[in-house]
């Protein structure tokens, strides 16, 4: 029987499904695990993805299903509560599925979007593990990523106090001479602290460091995130770590962490974090945790290794992306896929009425702040406005040769005839459409959303990215502003397209895959506008090099890449027993 979810609050679901919680124990004979593949840790376990994928690699693949959504208000529209409800539902037709999610940030946790472990009846359990740092993997990154800024930091200031000989004789350094008005990596940590945005370090002598500008970005959207998205193995994440580009000399070469002799050390750090670990849905469905969010400022995805091991164990295996399909899915598409060689077979677009009206010209969603009586009430003209953002994003992702299977995520709010609206548009698109009451009902809410992805599954499809790697960066950047944003071109500032032109010049950059850093909250750079805005240009500031991800970064309008925390933060409503040390509050 699914809970109360209008009467119970999320952390109270969880805390009622985690009294039946399969054990680690159990879930190796659930899943047909060896004893030396669970790695357990406490209630949870992480598993060893190299033994399981040489043990299963002459099976089959099983069907690779993507989960992404329209534009959000910015309360989010529920990916990974249809993530869960999508598992549930496909359990409950008794079919062998699992998942793979993205672990949270601590930022918007803390924050005011709460946790992104679902909600209602399709939730990751055990929730307080999964939103307080799991089994460490941003801890071990944020340790990695702040190692390489003390070896550089540290390195810059003994090459300022030792000239040659005594920088040979007491280090046996070269000399990396970095310009400090080119360093490219800055500190992170994993909440939303605006006022280390832009900082100034090394203030005092010569034994306290090298003083300059620096700056904090969030753990999630840190290259060694990237970097564990995109992993093949251990090997090749030391690879990576070794190849970060850290700043720049004063001659334009770029010093890496690899120069720094500091990679190794961040690949240590990260030993186990290559590893996902396994969670379950509050109806107890296997899913696998790995890599963080933020798409809008990184990879946004559920890692690489978490699919490879997912689709040799479960006959269906949904993924998510983050944000809308503009950012997420174009990610997933022409990055993702690109790196594994895999290939998905649907794509599950989460729609919400909510988001629909605010898309027709409902009043601003504001994080915090109860939503108007627009949003709670029925307003079919709004909703009728708002589709066009949903088929803009349909189209997109028929782009890519797969039709989208279109989920309305129904709150107990909407109306039918809301809903119907909804089908109605999608369906006059070309897409699948149905409806979803996973939160309120868990899997038998969402058996309409299961049976339209299992038809969706055995549809074949012509998956195609939207350029070749060939393409130079500028010509796929216009590409991917005119065809999946709706742009009208784009425009580069001086820096931006000198640094572009570095770059598409050096042969060292031509395979690099490129992650647009955008707002979420819009199709366009600006996120005030709403719906499919029309006769605008996408203007691009910077470029962000992630040489250890093999990222290039076209950074549009003035997104930050450290979020800042709102007036009323969620941490104000968290709280632990002293008894029983249960955490509560957590949403």
């Amino acid at each position: 029987m699914p809970f109360d979810a209008t009467k119970l609050a999320d952390w109270q679901i969880s805390e009622e499904a985690e009294k039946n919680m399969p054990s680690p124990e159990e879930w190796r004979e659930k899943l047909g695990l060896q004893k030396d593949e669970m790695l357990p840790m406490g209630r949870l376990s992480k598993i060893d993805f190299l033994k399981v994928i040489n043990r299963l690699k002459n099976n089959p693949d099983g069907k690779y299903i993507e989960v992404t959504a329209i534009t959000p208000t910015p309360l989010g529209e529920g990916k990974s509560t249809t993530s869960c409800g999508l598992m549930e539902g496909l359990g409950k037709r008794g079919v062998n599925v699992g998942g793979a999610l993205r672990q949270p940030s601590g930022g918007p946790t803390m924050n005011v979007k709460g946790t992104a472990a679902g909600g209602g009846n399709s939730l990751l359990i055990p929730m307080t593990e999964f939103s307080l740092g799991l089994t460490g993997d941003i801890n071990d990154i944020m340790n990695a990523h702040n190692l390489a800024m003390v070896a550089m930091t540290s390195r810059m200031q003994h090459e300022r106090n030792y000239n040659d000989e005594q920088l040979k004789r007491l280090t046996r350094m070269r000399r990396l001479d970095i310009d400090p008005t080119r360093v490219e990596m800055g500190w992170i940590m994993d909440f939303c602290a605006q006022s280390l945005r832009n900082i100034i370090i090394g203030i005092g002598g010569r034994t306290d460091g090298f003083m300059m500008q620096s700056k904090f970005g969030i753990a999630v959207g840190s290259e060694c995130m990237a970097i564990l998205s995109v992993a093949n193995d251990l090997a090749d994440l030391k690879k990576r770590l070794n190849n970060i580009t850290v700043a720049f000399d004063k001659s334009g070469k770029p010093v890496t962490t690899g120069d720094l002799e500091v990679g190794n050390a961040m690949a240590a750090f990260m030993r186990n974090t290559i590893n996902p670990t396994l969670m379950c849905t509050a109806e107890y469905n296997p899913c696998f945790v790995h890599a963080g969010p933020f798409a809008n400022i990184a990879v946004g995805q559920s890692s690489i290794i978490a699919d490879r091991v997912g689709l040799k164990l479960f006959d269906y295996h949904v993924t998510e992306s983050g944000f809308a399909a503009d950012i997420g899915f174009e990610k997933f598409w022409n990055v993702k896929c690109r790196f594994s060689g895999l290939k998905p077979h649907v794509s599950v677009l989460t729609t919400t009425v909510r988001a629909l009206k605010m898309h027709g010209g409902g009043p601003k969603v504001v994080a915090g702040k109860p939503l108007p009586e627009e949003y709670t009430k029925e307003n079919i003209a709004l909703v009728e406005k708002g589709c066009a953002n949903m088929v803009h994003m349909i189209n997109v992702i028929r782009k890519s040769g797969i039709n989208p299977v279109v989920c309305v995520n129904r709150f107990y709010t909407d109306t039918n005839a809301e809903v119907a609206a909804i089908k109605k548009a999608a369906e006059a698109a070309g897409a699948r459409c149905a409806e979803s009451q996973h939160w309120l009902k868990g899997g038998e809410g969402a058996l309409e959303l299961a049976d339209a992805v299992i038809d969706a599954c055995n549809q074949k499809n012509d998956f195609k990215y939207l350029y070749p790697i060939e393409m130079k960066l500028r010509d796929r950047v216009a590409k991917i502003a005119k065809e999946v944003y709706g742009a009208d071109g784009v425009s580069w500032l001086p820096e931006a397209e000198a640094k572009a032109k570095m770059l598409e010049d050096d042969p060292k950059y031509a395979d690099f895959a490129t992650m647009m850093v955008k707002t979420h909250l819009s199709l366009t750079h600006d996120p005030a506008l709403k719906g499919v805005p029309k006769g605008w240009t996408l203007p691009i500031r910077d470029i962000l090099i992630y040489s250890g991800a093999k990222f290039l970064c076209p950074c549009a309008g003035t997104i930050s890449l450290m979020p800042g925390t709102s007036s009323d933060p969620a941490y104000r409503r968290i709280d632990v027993d002293v008894n029983t040390g249960k955490v509560s509050g957590l949403f």
